[in-house]
C-alpha cells in the first residue's frame, strides 16, 4: 500500500494511503468503489464530486432515460442487415450486461447493505410498438430471430389490436382495428431510478466503508509525479484552497466532464479523441388521470437520420416514489459538456490532435446535423404532433418540456473517415491500467456493474486472475465473467433469485 501525501496551501502536510482516487459522483465512481471494497476491505478510496451533491449530472433521475437496457424492446440493438435478416447480438450483449448489474444490486440486497428495492427498480413490461407493413414484418423477423435464444423466450408477439389494447391502452385510444400494427411485450422489464440508486450507493460508502466522498471539490488536472503513479491537483471549490493527492490508480467518471479531464492526462491512448454533446429533452405529462392510465414503457422506430440514442418512447418512470409519464427523448444542443458545465467545453476540447477526427465527424455527418438542427427548432406544438402519432388525443396544455442531461457523444479517430461518431461507452486507459477514463453515453448507468469488471480487470489484472477475487467476483455477480448459454440452467436459477431479492415480476 502506498502513502499518499496532501499538499495544502497552509503548506500543512497530511499523510493518507489511496489505492484509488475516483472523479465524479455518480453511478460509475460509486459502482467501482463499492466493488474493490467488498472485495478488498483495506483498499484507500477517495471520490471527489464536483457540485454539492452526488448524483446530480447524468445519474440524476430525470436526466436518465431510467430504462434498465436489457434490450428488450430498443430496436435500435437489432438492426437489419441488407440481406433483410436481423442481427440480435448486441441484445444479447446488452441483456447479459443489465443482468450482472441486478445480480450485484441482489447481492448488496441480500447482504443488508441495500435497503427498499422498491425504491430504486420496478418492474414495468417493455414494449417494441410499429406501424406500417414494412415496420410490422420487421418487428416479426426480430421477434422469431430473439426468440430463438433462451433470454429472450417469454417475449410475446402480437398484431392484432384486442391484444395490444391490453398491453397499452392509452396507446391504442382512438385507433380502429384495420391500422396496421404489430408489438413486442416482455414482462420482465423493468424501470430503474439510477438517481435513489446512486444516492443509496454512496451512502453504504460513507456509513459502512468510511470512503470520503468530498462534494464541492473540482478536480483540475491529473498528472504523472516523481515517486508516485498520479498527483491528482483538487480545488476545495467552498474554502477556495487547492488541494493535491496521488494513488497508485485513478478512475475518471465524470460524465461529460471526463473528456477536458482526459485530455489533460499524458498518456498518448487518449489522442484523437473527440466529444459531440447532445442535449436531452423529455415532455412529461401533467395530468395524473392520464398518467395513470399507463404502465409500460414502449419503444418504437427512430426516424430517418436520427441517432440511436433518440429512439421515441412513451415512458412510464418511478421518481422519488412518484409514478410519472415521459415521451421523448427531443434533441437539444448546448456547447456545455455537463448540464452544470461551461458554454466553453465543446471549443476548449478541440486540440491539433483531434481537430481531424472532430471534421470527420461533421462532413460524414450530414444529415445528423441537420436532425439537430430541426429537433433544436422545435416549438411544443411541434412536439405534441410527435406525441400524438403514440397518443393521438393528447392535449398540448396536459404536457410540458423538462430539460434532460447532456450527453457527450464519442468521436475517435478512422484511417478512412478521418473520424466516427460513436454511441456506446469507452474505457480509455494507460498501457499500464493505472489511469482509466470513461467516455461516452447509452447504454451508460445500466451497464455500469460490467463496465466496471472491465475496469477493475484493466487496472488490477494481477489480482483479478487470484483465486482469492475471483471467488469474491463470483459471490457478488454469479455470472460476471459467463455467458447464458454457457450454463442455462444456473442462469435460470439466479435470475429467479435477482427477481425474488429486487421483489421483480418472475416471467412466465
Amino acid at each position: 500500500m502506498r502513502k499518499t501525501t496532501i499538499y495544502m496551501s497552509t503548506q500543512k502536510l497530511t499523510e493518507e494511503k489511496y489505492d484509488l482516487i475516483c472523479i465524479g459522483g455518480g453511478i460509475m465512481s460509486a459502482t467501482l468503489s463499492l466493488m474493490l471494497k467488498l472485495i478488498d476491505p483495506e483498499a484507500r478510496i477517495i471520490i471527489f464530486e464536483r457540485l454539492s451533491e452526488v448524483a446530480e449530472e447524468s445519474s440524476d433521475t430525470w436526466n436518465n432515460a431510467g430504462t434498465g437496457h436489457s434490450a428488450f424492446c430498443e430496436l435500435n440493438y437489432t438492426p437489419q442487415q441488407k440481406d433483410g435478416s436481423v442481427d440480435v447480438s448486441k441484445a444479447i450483449e446488452i441483456f447479459e450486461q443489465f443482468e450482472r448489474s441486478k445480480e450485484f444490486w441482489a447481492y448488496l440486497v441480500e447482504q443488508k447493505l441495500l435497503d427498499h428495492p422498491e425504491e430504486f427498480i420496478k418492474s414495468t413490461p417493455h414494449h417494441s410498438w410499429v406501424r406500417g407493413n414494412k415496420d410490422a414484418e420487421f418487428l416479426k423477423k426480430r421477434f422469431d430471430e430473439m426468440t430463438k435464444h433462451p433470454m429472450f423466450e417469454t417475449m410475446k408477439f402480437a398484431d392484432d389490436f384486442d391484444t395490444m389494447k391490453l398491453w397499452f391502452p392509452l396507446i391504442m385510444a382512438d385507433r380502429t382495428s384495420d391500422e396496421v400494427m404489430a408489438a413486442t411485450r416482455m414482462e420482465l422489464g423493468t424501470g430503474v431510478d439510477f438517481g435513489n440508486l446512486t444516492r443509496k450507493f454512496y451512502r453504504i460508502l460513507e456509513e459502512h466503508f468510511n470512503v470520503p466522498v468530498l462534494r464541492e471539490h473540482e478536480v483540475l488536472d491529473v498528472d504523472p509525479a516523481t515517486n508516485i503513479e498520479w498527483l491528482v491537483e483538487v480545488e476545495d471549490l467552498k474554502n477556495e484552497v487547492k488541494k493535491y493527492y496521488d494513488a497508485e490508480h485513478v478512475f475518471i467518471g465524470a460524465g461529460g466532464g471526463a473528456l477536458p479531464l482526459l485530455q489533460k492526462v499524458e498518456i498518448p491512448e487518449k489522442d484523437g479523441y473527440g466529444g459531440f454533446p447532445v442535449g436531452g429533452q423529455w415532455l412529461y405529462c401533467k395530468n395524473r388521470e392520464i398518467i395513470e392510465q399507463h404502465h409500460a414503457k414502449v419503444y418504437s422506430k427512430a426516424g430517418v437520420d436520427a441517432p440511436p440514442m433518440s429512439v421515441p418512447h412513451l415512458d412510464t418512470r418511478h421518481i422519488k416514489g412518484k409514478k410519472e409519464l415521459l415521451f421523448g427523448p427531443f434533441a437539444g444542443f448546448s456547447t456545455k459538456f455537463l448540464k452544470e458545465g461551461s458554454y466553453l467545453d465543446l471549443p476548449k476540447s478541440i486540440n491539433f490532435k483531434n481537430i481531424p477526427s472532430m471534421w470527420g465527424v461533421f462532413w460524414h455527418n450530414l444529415p445528423l446535423t441537420k436532425y439537430l438542427l430541426e429537433q433544436i427548432t422545435m416549438d411544443h406544438e411541434d412536439r405534441m404532433e410527435d406525441l400524438r402519432v403514440f397518443i393521438k388525443g393528447a392535449k398540448s396544455e396536459d404536457w410540458e418540456l423538462k430539460v434532460a442531461g447532456q450527453r457527450v457523444q464519442i468521436i475517435k479517430k478512422d484511417e478512412e473517415e478521418g473520424g466516427t461518431l460513436e454511441f456506446g461507452t469507452d474505457v480509455v486507459h494507460s498501457k499500464d491500467g493505472s489511469i482509466t477514463a470513461l467516455l461516452g453515453a447509452s447504454p451508460g448507468a445500466s451497464t455500469a456493474v460490467q463496465i466496471m469488471i472491465e475496469v477493475l480487470q484493466i487496472a488490477f489484472p494481477e489480482k483479478v486472475s487470484t483465486t482469492e477475487w475471483q471467488e469474491k467476483l463470483s459471490k457478488m455477480i454469479p455470472l460476471w465473467n459467463m455467458s447464458v448459454v454457457d450454463d442455462l440452467e444456473r442462469f435460470k436459477e439466479v435470475q429467479a433469485n435477482c427477481s425474488k431479492a429486487l421483489n421483480l415480476k418472475v416471467d412466465h
